[in-house]
């Protein structure tokens, strides 16, 4: 195993939590680390989140283990939040995952201890290993939150997208989802067709306008859940294939010496096709 060293020094976890109680020291910590709570972090949770995610995109490799310290961070700052406000701790957080992973994995841990080991002979193929996660999950929110709704365990904060393609995995797990990909495609040209129509009415229907869009939208995601395609990071790879074709164009711009201004819609139209056929 490699060892990264930094400054000379080789840091631990121990390290960390130590720098992050010092960081919230009353008397000698950083102004900016003491001025934060839980809400505050979240709009950095959710964006070191995403940096994780187009980092392992990207393939790089080379900045992964920083983006993975930073989001490890914002994991030890909730931990440090918790014990200062008496409601958890790091170790808390810690034992709970791994006491978790125990019980939801019985075919590696048959006795739900670390040292217990499953005869490899008796392993279950991946589909019962998969309904019976899915039914130890179901006896732990049971357990928090008795709730008779499938869909009650989805957070509504989450990003709409992501939150849609939980609310359609979730409903398909019970039994409520197309039979083939045909029958949604079918339900996507249906929802174009009431756009349409909302568009024909006027601009002045915007609601039913919004309403019709945001159908396409959502059995947009279900096709992609449908066909095994995670909708949110093909949207991602959407994002990076037209800021490449924007970038080449303006590259074709400026060697005419000219800006985007001085290029009607048609001579644009041109270029975005020229970006188009170079990759």
């Amino acid at each position: 195993m490699t060892t990264f060293m930094h400054d000379g020094n080789k840091y631990t976890i121990q390290d960390l939590l130590y720098l992050m109680e010092r960081l919230r020291d009353p008397v000698t910590g950083c102004p900016w680390d003491l001025k934060q709570t839980f809400a505050t972090i979240v709009p950095h949770t959710i964006e070191e989140t995403y940096e994780v995610a187009d980092t392992i995109e990207r393939e790089d490799w080379n900045h992964l283990r920083e983006e993975l310290g930073d989001l490890l961070f914002q994991v030890i700052f909730y931990s440090q939040l918790g014990s200062e406000e008496d409601l958890f701790n790091w170790d808390e957080v810690v034992s709970g995952v791994v006491a978790k992973l125990l019980r939801r994995h019985p075919h590696v841990f048959p006795d739900g201890t670390l040292q217990s080991v499953a005869d490899p002979k008796n392993r279950p193929e991946t589909a019962e290993i998969n309904a019976n996660w899915e039914k130890i999950k179901q006896q732990e929110k049971s357990r928090k939150r008795p709730d008779d709704s499938i869909l009650s365990g989805i957070p509504t904060t989450l990003p709409p997208l992501i939150r849609a393609i939980k609310l359609q995995k979730q409903a398909a797990k019970q039994g409520f989802d197309w039979p083939e990909a045909g029958g949604i495609v079918s339900k996507m040209r249906e929802e174009l067709g009431e756009l349409e129509e909302a568009l024909a009415e006027g601009s002045d229907n915007r609601k039913r306008i919004e309403e019709e869009l945001a159908d396409i939208f959502f059995t947009s995601v279900n096709l992609g859940r449908f066909l095994g395609i995670d909708p949110d990071s093909a949207l991602r790879g959407a994002n990076r294939k037209f800021t490449a074709r924007i970038q080449r164009i303006e590259k074709m711009i400026a060697n005419r010496g000219a800006s985007f201004s001085d290029l009607d819609p048609q001579e644009l139209d041109a270029l975005w096709e020229k970006a188009k056929q170079d990759g």
